[in-house]
């Protein structure tokens, strides 16, 4: 799926970055409002990953989304 998408939709989002990153924050994803680079950040930051698997795990995530 294409990021503009998720970004224009993020409240629908949100439930699943939530499954799939469940140490995030409602408020973080408030702060992030769908910014594909601000979620990155973030995971990066709250899971102690390198930025590539950071990456990594939002581009599998994003291939896996239906919108």
């Amino acid at each position: 799926m294409n990021w503009d998408r998720i970004e224009g939709n993020w409240k629908q989002f949100k439930g699943n970055v939530k499954e799939q990153w469940g140490k995030l924050t409602d408020d973080q994803l408030d702060v992030i409002a769908g910014k594909r680079d601000n979620l990155a950040g973030k995971i990066q930051a709250t899971y102690g990953l390198s930025k590539d698997e950071a990456e990594k795990q939002l581009a599998d995530w994003q291939k896996r989304m239906k919108g």
